[in-house]
């Protein structure tokens, strides 16, 4: 009997065409009925696994429900649950994007509501149960999975197949297909994750803590003896189970890992996973879609990096080469996507400054090394600690003179930072709190003692003022939410309490 491992889950959406991404069980053809017509596709096959994406094409509305049958066996919808829709782009463009990182896959049991909050996506897939509304699209922005900490079911199943290192983490492509099960397969997140296209990037914990926060961390990673077949597996999995769905059907029509895969190579995949570590260039990870008037620019900011001392840049000159081409073309309004802030609390980013040019050796050899260990132990790794990329963004960004909306997560706070025709909008996380004791921390840090001192540290290492002044507006908000940009010029953050979503903070842009 066919059936679906994972989904089926709505990814690339525009104005006429949608697609379809699932896991089957068996090799098989999966066809999706929808406006009256059958839209096919056969599966391929990696490391046991078995996947497709159906593509919808000339579609000329909104698709009511759809249908989902692999060998001709009905696998979707389940019996009870509401319809499936398809909400293609409206010719305007977006009116309506939700936005949230970090949600760890825990049971929803009173123990881990305790420790680990509501599951405020949870939550908003049952209000839009109850409602005749879809988004036009759910940002995922790091963070989908923890392979670092995995939830105690998943650490049951890594101990029934091995006692190997590392024991408390993920460590092959099996386990990271069983980690995405674990994270989209509750039946009110697969529901919504089936009618609502999603688009997603990757953030360390998709791989691991701190990835590739610095040369350093990744020599002492290399001499890891898991770590290879973790990381080829990571991006393997990511470009199966997110990137795939990310692009256009013409994107992956012209994809040679694709083709490679449809033919059989099922090797091919951790090759190209492999290359995409070692030589960053090789691969893309970023995109970009013209949503109407808005671009949307969604950036690689974990494996397009240079960790080059010294010569540190968030992207690559090929990665940032894109970038600048994404942001300079022809738009009413961007909408960017970064896993990591653009805009910190001002004191924490001169502190980022600051730790950046002493591990580049402003104050002599031992204060490099403590300065590594002070990177990596505090998490100094977001644009402010790739000073010279933060000021590039900048300057390229207020010289558009169009609104620039930048969405992030990773921090495990929710704000709005504002600067000239710049806002930014952080919304972190959708489930993975801080405890009160780290939340009283983080406020004295960030909005209290960093503000006072930052200033002071950077002057001290000769680091010059950033192009740009902004400040935090609005929040900080430590629970758990999940957010929304309604178009043109309104940001609201939502947490839960128990299955009802409970406003937090509302702004205009």
């Amino acid at each position: 009997m066919q059936e679906l491992v994972v989904g089926p889950m709505l990814r690339y959406v525009d104005s006429t065409s949608a697609s379809i991404w699932v896991e089957t069980a068996e090799p098989g053809v999966v066809t999706v009925e929808a406006g009256g017509r059958a839209y096919d596709d056969r599966t391929f096959t990696v490391h046991g696994h078995h996947y497709a994406l159906v593509d919808l094409t000339e579609l000329t509305g909104d698709v009511d429900s759809y249908r989902v049958l692999v060998d001709g066996e009905q696998v979707w919808p389940l019996e009870g649950a509401p319809p499936s829709r398809i909400r293609l782009l409206p010719p305007g463009g977006p009116e309506k994007i939700v936005f949230g990182s970090c949600r760890t896959s825990v049971p929803n049991d009173a123990a881990h509501v305790r420790t680990h909050g509501e599951d405020v996506l949870r939550s908003y897939a049952k209000r839009l149960k109850e409602l005749d509304e879809r988004p036009d699209l759910l940002i995922m922005l790091g963070d989908q999975v923890y392979a670092d900490n995995p939830s105690p079911d998943m650490l049951e199943f890594i101990r029934s197949r091995r006692s190997t290192e590392p024991t408390g983490e993920v460590a092959d492509f099996e386990e990271y297909a069983q980690l995405y099960l674990r994270a989209w397969s509750e039946p009110d997140i697969r529901w919504l994750l089936s009618t609502v296209s999603t688009a997603m990037i990757f953030d360390d914990h998709d791989v691991r803590d701190d990835w590739n926060t610095s040369q350093t961390w990744r020599a002492q990673m290399a001499a890891t003896p898991w770590w290879h077949r973790r990381v080829v597996s990571g991006l393997g999995a990511y470009w199966i189970y997110q990137h795939l769905g990310n692009l256009s059907p013409a994107e992956r029509a012209a994809d040679p890992l694709l083709a490679a895969l449809r033919k059989g190579d099922s090797a091919a995949l951790d090759a190209f996973a492999e290359r995409a570590d070692a030589e960053p260039e090789s691969t893309r990870w970023s995109y970009a879609r013209d949503l109407g008037g808005t671009r949307l620019i969604m950036v690689d900011t974990r494996c397009a990096r240079r960790l080059t001392p010294g010569d540190r840049r968030m992207l690559d000159p090929a990665e940032w080469e894109w970038l600048r081409e994404q942001v300079t073309a022809p738009a009413v309004r961007l909408v960017i996507g970064s896993s990591i802030p653009f805009l910190l609390p001002e004191g924490v980013h001169h502190i980022q400054n600051w730790n950046e040019a002493l591990c580049d050796g402003a104050w002599g050899r031992p204060m490099a090394r403590w300065s590594e260990t002070f990177r990596q132990a505090i998490d100094l790794e977001h644009w402010a600690a790739f000073r010279r990329s933060f000021d590039d963004l900048a300057r390229l960004l207020i010289k558009t003179g169009i609104p620039v909306v930048i969405l992030s997560g990773d921090v495990h706070f929710s704000y709005l930072a504002r600067s000239r025709n710049i806002r930014q909008a952080v919304c972190s996380p959708i489930r993975n709190p801080l405890s009160r004791v780290l939340r009283l921390v983080n406020v004295a840090s960030q909005f209290g003692l960093a503000a006072a001192i930052g200033g002071l540290l950077a002057r001290a290492a000769r680091i010059p003022k950033p192009p740009i002044r902004w400040r935090i507006t609005d929040g900080p908000w430590f629970q758990n939410a999940l957010a929304t940009l309604t178009f043109p010029d309104e940001v609201t953050w939502h947490g839960s309490t128990g299955d009802r979503l409970q406003l937090i903070g509302s702004v205009r842009l």
